[in-house]
């Protein structure tokens, strides 16, 4: 029996009466992001969403490294959990466990659940060890939201970048976990949604998310998002993050450096929410992070091109940062949890 439970397949009427979901609409399975089968590690494609849902396996852990490379299944704690049963599947194989490690470890440097992840994995490298890797997270993710929920205002016009759902947690979400349980208590009116490039992982994959929940959102283009602010078109930024140094400063998506200066600007509060395994606590500030850059052709194939996948937001500009433990506030070198996530 698996650590997620299920839920009744409520969605579509809800959705299309346009009731207000609550705790026991259905949502994107756990399994569903990602699971251990027999012979693979099976993730969601997510470079065939929204259009397409398809399965891809990894029969290695060399094969689960190059989804999490090519972004088949990305988002720091997803692609921790995916690293952890990657691990699983090569001691099942027999494989050189020191090789699976590093090749996962490798796949993507500026996420740091991921080396979380691998390193809770190493002593205990077993299909039970991932499997509660990834129901914990799972539980945190639930946690945050409950916890973030006070920090919407009424009727909030919420602005968030890239994609922090289930798709990049394994199930439920972070900052897009933190939307639904606000829209659930009757605090949400409208979710705008950076369309994030280079990949528009917002355009295709939170916008798909919401529109399995039955969120109100709109698309918008990147650059349109500090007019929508000075419009009074937004209340608060909640994000997600692929690490988070001792003094608040959060890397996320290549974009939400630019949103939290315009949000300051417009005093607007920027939220990030993150689980404790993304906490760095060897990171001292934001240069310590290390930043992916990835293929130039995947900005033009034409042109010369820099494609940095994350920036750094410094701390200052963050209004709060919720993991499951609770609301964090500056300083956060005083604040933010000193220890990283546990598995049970």
């Amino acid at each position: 029996m698996s650590d997620f439970g299920r839920t009744p397949d409520v969605h579509g009427d809800a959705q299309l009466r346009g009731v207000r979901l609550t705790s026991d609409t259905p949502e994107l399975e756990p399994h569903r992001i990602v699971r251990l089968e027999d012979d693979a590690v099976v993730v969601l494609d997510q470079r065939r969403l929204p259009e397409d849902e398809v399965d891809l396996r990894c029969r290695s852990a060399a094969e689960v490294a190059e989804a999490i490379r090519t972004l088949a299944v990305r988002g720091a704690p997803a692609i921790g959990v995916a690293a952890a049963y990657g691990m699983a599947l090569a001691a099942e194989r027999g494989d050189d466990l020191d090789v699976a490690f590093e090749a996962l470890a490798s796949s993507r440097p500026t996420a740091v659940n991921l080396r979380w992840a691998l390193e809770t994995m190493r002593d205990e490298p077993t299909r039970a060890r991932a499997e509660r890797i990834h129901a914990d997270q799972v539980d945190r993710c639930r946690a945050m939201g409950g916890h973030a929920v006070e920090l919407f205002p009424a009727d909030a016009r919420v602005l968030t970048h890239c994609n922090a759902g289930g798709l990049a947690t394994g199930g439920y979400g972070t900052a897009l976990g933190a939307i639904r349980a606000a829209w659930e208590a009757g605090r949400v009116e409208h979710v705008w949604v950076d369309e994030t490039r280079p990949l528009l992982q917002g355009a295709r994959l939170t916008a798909w998310e919401l529109e399995q929940l039955g969120i109100p959102h709109a698309v918008i283009a990147d650059a349109a998002a500090a007019s929508f602010m000075a419009r009074g078109e937004v209340d608060l930024v909640v994000t997600g993050a692929d690490r988070i140094a001792a003094n608040g400063d959060t890397a996320n998506k290549v974009g939400t450096y630019g949103l939290a200066v315009a949000a300051r600007h417009h005093g607007l509060p920027l939220v990030v929410v993150a689980p404790t395994s993304t906490l760095d606590p060897r990171a001292a500030a934001g240069d310590d992070i290390p930043i992916e850059e990835r293929e130039p052709a995947e900005v033009t194939g034409r042109f010369g091109a820099r494609n940095p996948a994350f920036d750094v937001t410094p701390g200052a500009l963050v209004a709060a940062i919720v993991t499951e433990r609770g609301i964090h506030r500056a300083p956060y070198t005083e604040t933010l949890p000193r220890g990283t996530a546990a598995v049970r």
